[in-house]
């Protein structure tokens, strides 16, 4: 966490105290670092130096503007998932030449609009979608430039929704279809495949799945050789861990050592598509504390204003986020990991919120100080897949999210209203019906 501190009995954002950024802000809040994401993507950088790497932030793990334009002043480049992540990249300013698209589903809409941009390349993962690639660049007076998303069939070995380098995913092309592909190039004379790309799965906290990954795109690029395809970029995708609970985990250089020797054997371009380890730890999630509550057998529930509408992956993934008061002791997760002298009053509680839903749950069994009502609670490392997944679930508005640089606070996405939830319903009858998203 390094864009987050303890100081005097408070939790520091940079500069500034997390509970005078609640006082002005209200909750639920998210608060980033900017130190902390310029931070994580050097670092990604460094641990990949020695291949000189493209480095494109995945925009779904956080896709605010205020963010993604502090990365492209950085010289990220983007991987965008959708024809409005390819919108938002471009809104703030991303270089075309630095961007990538990819996903499963790409309208003939989108994949036109990524031809127009002239992006940098396609990650197709269908023959189906290749051959509509080759139309649509035809149909432009374009050459498309293309990476083969291939599916290993490696298990990452991480949560089962969000592994996609397995056989049973409908992720990327099967390895025997892929090399069809490059032999059958030339039926493709609109399409420059020039790349192959994967990505396993997130978060993946051994590299064993990259190194056996690593072995059989190795072995699909000697073959298209053969076959006299001219590859010139290996894209690995993301995945990166990062850790939800102070205690180490794999870093970027432990990644590195398994890819870099391939991509050096392959004379490829590298590419990499970091999200959750950019943004990740760089963010968390203010709630208050509404009230306490005693249920059956003494069971404690600490109610917060923040909600599974606000942060999800504890709900759809069972996921766990260190939490911990904004005012009080630090944390034992992020200092010596030993509880403090005086710590014997502390209470075991479900830290809750108040959807109307009981997997709205964002800790269960927590021991904590004790905690009163109106008193704040951090969700930590929740920069990555909170904000990108909330919703107005029970109609409650979008929390408000404010980017810290050193004593400065922005707001980069105001809190919604009311009226915010209803706007695009409150339709005047006799309007006509909308077309499709542009």
């Amino acid at each position: 966490m390094t864009g987050f501190s303890h100081r005097g009995g408070n939790l520091f954002c940079e500069d500034l105290p997390v509970a005078d950024l609640a006082a002005r802000y209200g909750t639920p809040l998210y608060v980033y670092s900017r130190r902390a994401i310029l931070h994580a993507f050097a670092e990604m950088k460094r641990a990949f130096r020695q291949a000189r790497p493209l480095i494109f932030y995945s925009i779904k793990a956080n896709s605010n503007i205020g963010i993604l334009r502090t990365l492209a002043r950085a010289g990220a480049g983007f991987d965008v998932v959708s024809g409005g992540e390819l919108f938002r990249a471009l809104h703030a300013g991303a270089n075309p030449n630095r961007i990538v698209f990819s996903g499963v589903g790409k309208t003939d809409e989108e994949i036109a609009h990524a031809l127009r941009a002239r992006i940098f390349m396609l990650n197709v993962e269908s023959a189906e979608e290749l051959a509509a690639v080759n139309r649509i660049a035809r149909h432009l007076g374009v050459r498309a430039h293309v990476a083969l998303r291939v599916n290993p069939d490696v298990d990452a070995r991480t949560h089962a929704k969000t592994t996609t380098g397995r056989k049973e995913s409908k992720f990327g092309i099967d390895l025997p279809t892929a090399q069809r592909l490059l032999a059958e190039r030339a039926n493709y004379p609109a399409a420059d495949i020039c790349g192959i790309h994967m990505h396993l799965g997130s978060p993946i906290y051994t590299v064993m799945p990259f190194l056996r990954a690593m072995k059989r795109v190795s072995a699909l690029v000697a073959r298209a050789r053969q076959d006299g395809a001219h590859l010139s970029v290996l894209n690995v995708g993301g995945g990166f861990a990062i850790s939800y609970d102070g205690r180490p985990v794999i870093q970027p250089e432990d990644y590195a050592r398994v890819i870099l020797p391939a991509v050096k054997s392959l004379r490829l371009r590298l590419c990499i598509e970091p999200g959750r380890f950019i943004v990740g730890n760089a963010g968390i999630l203010v709630g208050r504390v509404i009230r306490k509550k005693v249920g059956w057998h003494g069971r404690r529930f600490l109610i917060v204003d923040a909600g599974m509408n606000d942060l999800v992956r504890p709900a759809l993934y069972g996921a766990r986020h260190h939490i911990w008061p904004v005012c009080g002791p630090p944390s034992p997760a992020f200092g010596s990991g030993r509880r403090p002298a005086g710590s014997d009053g502390w209470e075991r509680v479900d830290v809750v919120g108040p959807i109307c839903e009981s997997s709205d749950c964002f800790g269960c069994d927590m021991l904590l100080p004790p905690t009163r009502e109106g008193d704040l609670l951090a969700i930590y490392s929740a920069g990555a897949y909170g904000m990108a997944m909330a919703s107005t679930y029970n109609s409650r508005p979008r929390a408000c999210e404010v980017l810290v640089s050193g004593r400065r606070a922005r707001v980069i996405r105001r809190r919604e209203t009311y009226k915010d939830l209803i706007r695009g319903e409150d339709v005047p009858d006799g309007t006509p019906p909308q077309g499709r998203r542009g």
